[in-house]
């Protein structure tokens, strides 16, 4: 690792600074960073980073460097084999041998078939980057894997300069990791259950997930070649992405599975319900998709597959999109979703949890306030009909019926009592009353924000939980502040530097305060057992006392033999 200064030393710059003036901004200060590299290292720029070569056991590959952002990258490395043909809805297979002496990796890589006309199945590749190293030297950076969001059905880790996550690095010196962004397939692709797919030899249940723990074997094999500590491992996303990291959780080092990471960040974790691979509703969507390509055969389920394998993919993606649209509001949202297929997860995540049987020792959860109300109707938050629902109470409880439909009447019952009082509040909504924020915080706390709260609860060491609260708090607002360098990290560097920097130094040490750049004005993030969370508010950062999630995710817990979440 390469410190180059104090934490705290950036704390004191002016909200009024300009990014060219910013001692953050990377033509500023990077300049500095390289000559220090430079000095340290005693080698020259050229052998340190320009065109840095990397040999592996299947092939060679170049990367490059950027001066702008001082950053040396491999855009593109084939990680698995292309999942076409027999491959398709299979685990990832080894990647093929490179044919050509050396690999270029700077170019871009299609991301995996999407829901309508995008991607190719040849998608296997990841991406890494870091500060500049120099690859016979540094073999003990730690490492940050990165999975995309997309609800399961779409996303891409292709990534350009400066990457998606820079802002978090770039926050302060005193971090130094490397960060790798991989592909995995989504949709039906990666998400196809059902009994016919358990039972064939050369299809697996969950690829998609499957695509991503093949991704965190690869670092344990190949990336100290790229400067890294294979044994200091986090991983990270948000929403679907962080919903990822709530499955590969789950598997980290249970049931045969191999321990893979000790540290991982779910941010808002979009995690549906998770039913068995061959529940009834897993079933069904196998059944439409088979309907829906023309591949439904009467003689044998192998015919079936074997034609859902070798039709073309846009038929897989049309059934894929109408699929997804049938189920917006009910059962699970977009459907294609992991299942328990007895294997990777052998288990629902409030089972797990109720049993203690996690396997990480550092685990960040956070959420947003409002972030529920991205996916429940409009509707509900107007007087007259749209799409079948208005803000009256008769519609709220036609949408938790169809929402949990494996609640009783008097469980529903229990769900409209807790969530609709006359007026009610949570840690840091003081007061609502409408029917659509109640919904919202239904669906917040099912999807999003209890599975946060659930498996920071459950770590082995120490665990954390935060809520991001600015206005308007809904899914996706708090990217603003650590996916890509924009103007609101320079006018309000007080959020930035709190979140972002707790962020990096969760990513460095497992410890978020650890390397905290805000100054002793600025609370650090409470762990969860002081029964606190880190909450990011306009213009600064609060620890808040944690009374009504909990007792919401309690609830929902205890619920969850009809609800499997």
């Amino acid at each position: 690792m390469v410190c180059l200064g104090p934490p705290g030393s950036t704390q004191q710059m002016s909200r009024t600074t300009t990014l060219n003036e910013n001692p953050r901004n990377p033509k500023m200060r990077f300049s500095n960073l390289i000559a220090a590299l430079l000095l340290g290292f005693g080698v020259t720029a050229s052998t340190a980073w320009d065109n840095p070569l990397v040999s592996l056991d299947y092939g060679s590959f170049k990367g490059q460097y950027d001066s702008t952002y001082n950053l040396s990258y491999f855009r593109k490395i084939p990680f698995a084999a292309p999942p076409t043909g027999e491959n398709r809805f299979r685990a990832p297979q080894p990647p093929l041998k490179i044919t050509e002496d050396l690999y270029d990796t700077n170019q871009n890589f299609d991301m995996c078939p999407q829901r309508t006309v995008n991607g190719s199945e040849d998608c296997l590749y990841l991406g890494l980057f870091s500060r500049p190293w120099d690859l016979a030297k540094d073999t003990s950076r730690p490492v940050l894997v990165v999975f995309y969001g997309g609800a399961f059905i779409q996303g891409s880790a292709a990534f350009t300069m400066p990457p998606s996550s820079f802002p978090i690095l770039n926050v302060s010196n005193i971090n130094d990791y490397i960060v790798i962004y991989s592909n995995y397939r989504v949709n039906a692709f990666g998400f196809l259950p059902g009994k016919a797919i358990k039972d064939s030899p050369t299809s697996d249940l969950n690829s998609g997930l499957l695509d991503q723990q093949y991704v965190l074997k690869w670092v344990q094999s190949h990336i100290r070649h790229f400067g890294g500590n294979p044994h200091n491992v986090t991983i990270w996303g948000q929403s679907a992405g962080a919903g990822s990291v709530v499955a590969q959780v789950l598997a980290n080092g249970r049931n045969g599975q191999p321990k893979l990471f000790s540290k991982a960040l779910a941010s808002s974790p979009f995690w549906p319900k998770t039913y068995k691979y061959n529940a009834p509703q897993a079933e069904e969507i196998y059944t439409q998709l088979a309907n829906l390509t023309g591949c439904a055969s009467n003689n044998h389920a192998r015919e079936t597959l074997a034609c859902l394998k070798s039709v073309d993919a846009q038929k897989i993606r049309d059934a894929s999109l109408i699929i997804g649209a049938s189920n917006t509001w009910t059962t699970s949202s977009y459907t294609w979703a992991p299942v328990i297929d007895g294997t990777f997860l052998i288990e629902t995540l409030t089972d797990t949890v109720n049993r203690g049987s996690l396997n990480t020792e550092f685990v960040w959860g956070l959420y947003n306030s409002h972030e529920g109300q991205n996916f429940v109707p409009s509707g509900l938050d107007s007087p007259v009909l749209v799409n079948g629902f208005n803000s009256s109470v008769a519609s709220f409880h036609q949408w938790v019926s169809g929402f949990v439909p494996g609640l009783s009447a008097k469980r529903i019952g229990e769900v409209e009592s807790l969530y609709y009082p006359a007026e009610g509040s949570t840690e840091t909504i003081d007061t609502y009353n409408t029917s659509y924020v109640r919904a919202g915080l239904v669906y917040r706390d099912v999807v999003l924000a209890c599975p946060a709260y659930w498996i920071a609860s459950a770590a082995t060491e120490k665990g954390y939980l935060g809520e991001y609260t600015i206005s308007p708090a809904t899914h996706g607002s708090d990217t603003i502040y650590w996916n890509k360098i924009n103007a609101v990290q320079e006018t309000d560097p007080v959020v930035y530097e709190g979140y972002a920097g707790a962020f990096a130094s969760f990513f460095q040490t497992g410890d978020p305060n650890a390397h905290k750049v805000t100054n002793a004005s600025q609370p650090g993030v409470p762990e969860l057992h002081t029964g606190e969370e880190f909450a990011v508010v306009d213009d600064g950062l609060e620890n808040v006392k944690l009374v009504q999630l909990k007792k919401r995710c309690d609830f929902w817990r205890r619920l969850a033999g009809g609800i499997p979440v």
